[in-house]
């Protein structure tokens, strides 16, 4: 059994902010907590935060990393619920960036009182081609290309993911702020996750969420298209989709102040 204590510290958990209302927030693959950080000031005066790296991200323990518990996204999953009961939350209302929407979704569907609504920030269930069905936006030969070049060139597999993550129309610090992320991350673990985050499907898990979920797409997401979004819309029994005009597939960093006030309005709502 683990202790809260050693779960807080595996996790770099803070709290912050004084609400009646938790949001737990939740970083994508190659970030930490820190990439939130244009959104909570505005959040951390009505809300409590939780923040959080994934065991091998940010200032986490990176002697707790276990490849075999992390080569599937069920293993982040594992971490947040985990985190949820070291602090004896429920009913919190969970925010994922990308990958992390999913693994929110994963969670949410072992321990549903965990999670009052989820909120996903430019998610993807599954990043492959199923023609005619499905447009995930990559073939398997092409992500496996990608993976290989981690191996290959790490540091050229960075400054080739983050322009795309980041979208062209924004800001190029950003760009190497995420280049700078992926290269801070030890690549054997980065690769472990890529691949449990590239290479899976759960679109099957949608169907079954039964928090009130709120959809945030960029209009232009190199990563995930509009259609992707649709998707989970149209899977998700009580969805809202929220298209921004942006491009990229960081809108909590890119255009902080085009979603804050709807993730407020959400969180808040009676639904």
């Amino acid at each position: 059994m683990f202790l809260s204590e050693d779960v807080l510290l595996r996790n770099n958990v803070k709290v912050i902010g004084k609400g009646e209302k938790t949001l737990f927030l939740a970083h994508g693959f190659g970030c930490d907590q820190n990439m939130w950080r244009f959104l909570t000031p505005k959040l951390l005066s009505k809300f409590t935060l939780v923040l959080f790296d994934y065991v091998g991200s940010g200032a986490s323990d990176i002697s707790q990393y276990n490849k075999k518990r992390y080569s599937e996204l069920a293993g982040y999953a594992e971490d947040i619920i985990e985190i949820c009961a070291a602090l004896k939350l429920s009913n919190v209302t969970f925010i994922g960036h990308s990958v992390s929407s999913i693994i929110g979704a994963i969670a949410a569907n072992q321990q549903p009182n965990l999670f009052a609504k989820l909120i996903m920030v430019c998610p993807s269930p599954c990043f492959l081609n199923f023609p005619p069905e499905y447009m995930g936006g990559f073939e398997k030969v092409d992500l496996l290309e990608l993976l290989g070049l981690m191996d290959k060139n790490y540091i050229g597999w960075a400054d080739y993911l983050a322009p795309l993550v980041i979208g062209n129309a924004n800001s190029t610090d950003f760009v190497g702020e995420l280049s700078g992320s992926f290269c801070s991350t030890d690549p054997v673990i980065a690769k472990n996750f890529a691949q449990a985050t590239f290479l899976s499907d759960y679109r099957h898990i949608l169907k079954d969420i039964k928090q009130p979920s709120l959809i945030f797409q960029s209009k232009n997401d190199a990563l995930a298209a509009t259609s992707v979004g649709e998707f989970i819309h149209s899977q998700i029994s009580e969805s809202q989709l929220e298209v921004i005009e942006a491009d990229g597939h960081c809108l909590h960093m890119t255009h902080p102040n085009e979603i804050v006030d709807t993730i407020i309005e959400y969180a808040n709502r009676d639904h």
